[in-house]
């Protein structure tokens, strides 16, 4: 039995073509598009000379080329159309297809790219085809073909361009839609760090690392509520201040905001201070007084130092926390209160239970929304901006004009370890300040524990070998930093070669680039 040619060509083109649309369906099905690979394999299927993918830009206007096959980055380098410009921009503008069967007897093909009009002596074929989605033109998808091998299966090309170019045109405007987005949610996000910043920081929270950001968020997050919160963090971070900005952001902002430093007050007196106490409760109570929880009611109690409260007290916290009640010392009636308690440590409570020390109840029940403020150390990028900070606020204190701090000094204060945290940073600061008659803050200002932390602690430990590594890394550090993270001068600087050198820079994991752009104090 004899086959038909045509028959048997159109099924080997079909099943051919199906595999090709299954295959593209499964790339275009991905989330990272690479359009170019879709693009060699449709014309690898065509037998093309070249296919061009080009996206109409809603933004511009222009129309851009996205996807090439035959075509070297170079030939399509500052290429774009505009709607109704040739035939890639007729078909933009139209939505309707277009065939050249020879490009060289065409004036409207304006050949860019340089496409040869003929390859072989034979005549080049265009075909262009627009991208639609939806009811809207996206793009075009065009092929150059060597007419002798096209004008036989031209309706067969187009359809099955027009197929594909449906495809792309979901994966196209799906990744247009998802940038857009994402684009639109970095805008919203980026404004609303600001909003937040603006609401959040007050005069004294500074701070724009990561860490920062994350307990902005925080904040933010549980200002609006009552919830009780505890602030944890080392000593000098500035829990006072995260637990102001929580009651600024707060509806109760306008009532009071009573602060309560627990370890300040005796074990005998705290009771009284917290609830307030009748008159003739206990020696010296020659009047009623009202409590610190009356006197904010409506509005924040802030409780530093909530590691320090003795045993006794804590029973009648946990009972104030739970009844939302009072009862000052030496009354028989209870008091109502409406007040948000935020409480800060800078001890360790779970160790304290275990001691025996906290009540492991009272700590469910103010560990509610726990903050951890990070100390100094863990968020260094934050010192320049703190630096500036302070030295505007002794400015205006002590009636200075420091214009300045040099590099060697804000080197000082990067590598220092901080155990006083912002606190130390702020006295060590309005120190400097106070001591420089120029306008500028040098490294000679700063107080010498700062000058030699780098060099050194308070004690030196560790195996010989340990502590002249340690020295030997100072020794490094100092070389680079005075010739500008220049490692030949280092070395001669130091009498050693630039081999020597290298191997003790890779050692320590010393990073020249570090030095390179400072500048020399002074």
């Amino acid at each position: 039995m004899k086959r038909n040619p045509e028959t048997y060509l159109d099924n080997c083109y079909g099943s051919r073509e199906l595999n090709l649309l299954v295959e593209f369906s499964d790339l275009l099905g991905n989330k990272d598009i690479n359009l170019n690979h879709v693009i060699s394999q449709l014309g690898e299927h065509l037998l093309a000379e070249r296919i061009i993918l080009t996206i109409f830009n809603r933004e511009s206007g222009q129309i851009f080329i996205e996807g090439l096959y035959g075509v070297s980055e170079e030939e399509k380098k500052d290429i774009n159309y505009l709607p109704g410009e040739g035939i890639i921009g007729t078909v933009i503008e139209t939505g309707k297809a277009v065939l050249i069967k020879k490009t060289g007897e065409s004036e409207s093909y304006l050949n860019r790219m340089r496409t040869p009009l003929k390859v072989n002596g034979e005549d080049v074929s265009f075909i262009c085809v627009p991208i639609r989605y939806k009811n809207e033109t996206i793009g075009t998808l065009s092929f150059h073909k060597i007419y002798g091998k096209s004008h036989i299966l031209f309706d067969e090309d187009v359809r099955l361009l027009k197929i594909v170019g449906s495809m792309i045109g979901r994966a196209v405007r799906r990744k247009q839609e998802y940038a857009e987005e994402m684009a639109q949610l970095l805008n919203e996000n980026q404004t609303l760090k600001g909003v937040l910043s603006n609401q959040i920081q007050s005069d004294n929270i500074i701070g724009n690392s990561g860490k920062m950001s994350d307990v902005f968020a925080l904040i933010e997050s549980v200002a609006a509520t009552d919830a009780t919160v505890l602030i944890r963090g080392e000593s000098g971070v500035g829990k006072e201040l995260i637990a102001d900005a929580i009651h600024q952001n707060s509806h109760r902002k306008e009532k009071p905001f009573i602060k309560v430093n627990c370890a300040a007050l005796p074990e005998n007196l705290i009771e009284s201070e917290l609830f307030g106490h009748e008159k003739g409760a206990f020696t010296g109570a020659i009047a009623t007084r009202a409590g610190r929880f009356e006197a904010a009611d409506g509005g924040t109690l802030f409780l530093d130092e909530f590691g320090e409260i003795p045993l006794s007290t804590q029973v009648k916290l946990l009972r104030v926390i739970q009844q939302k009640e009072i009862e000052r010392v030496g009354a028989t009636k209870t008091i109502k209160t409406d007040v948000r308690i935020i409480c800060a440590t800078n001890r360790n409570l779970e160790e304290l239970i275990q001691k025996g020390e906290f009540r492991e109840d009272l700590y469910y029940r103010i560990n509610v929304f726990p903050i951890y403020v990070p100390p100094l150390r863990e968020r260094i990028n934050d010192i320049p901006v703190l630096v500036n900070h302070f030295i505007d606020k002794f400015n205006k204190l002590h009636g200075k004009n420091i214009k300045r701090i040099t590099s060697m000094a804000i080197d000082l204060l990067m590598v220092y370890h901080w155990p006083g945290n912002i606190r130390e940073l702020e006295n060590c600061l309005e120190r400097a300040c106070i001591l420089s008659n120029d306008g500028v803050l040098r490294a000679h200002n700063m107080p010498p524990t700062l000058q030699t932390a780098v060099s050194s602690k308070t004690s030196e430990t560790g195996t010989l070998e340990t502590i002249l590594e340690k020295h030997e890394k100072q020794l490094i550090m100092d070389a680079m930093v005075a010739t500008k993270g220049n490692m030949v001068k280092a070395a001669k600087n130091l009498g050693i070669t630039e081999r020597m050198m290298g191997i003790r820079i890779k050692k320590y994991n010393i990073d020249p680039k570090r030095f390179k752009s400072r500048k020399a104090d002074g």
